[in-house]
């Protein structure tokens, strides 16, 4: 039944200038680990840092058992309509890097039927290039662009090294990229024809 319906939702990355969203559509029954597939073709991350959706108190994550039962719940074991069932609200949280900590705001627009000749995850809108990885987070990353752009700042060599020298913050997204990205996943995961028996 989730899967004959779509979420509509902004994703904004928290406390990084120039600002850094997507508007998405997925299936209102994709698995929360595929979300977070959906939200690193989305943002372009590279998938290597350890994440986390969070849904009011609830988080869903990898498990890892040095966590005891503190850590998060399966996400490959919930789906977005499950996880929205209990929650107060329009907004959830996506955490990707713990070190770095990059949080990004996630804000359901709506929900509405599929598109029967639609492929999804769909890309509607995308605004900004997300930060280089292992930039030092949104004050990191702040404090690095302030230094590359000025010669003469005495950390202008690290934010070169760490950002590159034609780092723009204020280049467009790929769009046809992220729509291709999407396009593969959408075929990954189709359902498979049943064979006839």
């Amino acid at each position: 039944m989730s899967n004959a319906f779509v979420a509509r939702m902004t994703i904004t990355l928290d406390d990084v200038t120039p600002a850094v969203s997507r508007m998405i559509e997925v299936p209102l029954g994709i698995r929360l680990d595929r979300l977070h597939t959906v939200f690193q073709a989305a943002l372009a991350w590279t998938d290597s840092h350890l994440w986390e959706l969070t849904f009011g108190r609830t988080g869903f994550g990898i498990l890892d058992p040095s966590y005891g039962f503190d850590g998060p719940l399966d996400a490959s074991k919930a789906t977005l309509a499950e996880a929205l069932e209990g929650m107060r609200g329009k907004t959830f949280r996506y955490l990707y890097d713990f070190g770095d900590a990059w949080e990004h705001s996630v804000r359901i627009q709506g929900i509405a039927p599929a598109d029967p000749q639609g492929s999804y995850p769909r890309l509607l809108e995308a605004t900004g290039m997300r930060p280089p990885e292992d930039s030092g987070g949104p004050w990191g990353y702040a404090e690095k662009l302030e230094a590359l752009a000025d010669p003469t700042h005495e950390y202008h060599e690290d934010a070169l090294d760490a950002l590159g020298d034609d780092h723009d913050p204020h280049a467009q997204p790929d769009i046809d990229l992220i729509r291709t990205r999407f396009a593969a996943l959408a075929k990954k995961w189709a359902p498979r024809p049943r064979k006839a028996k």
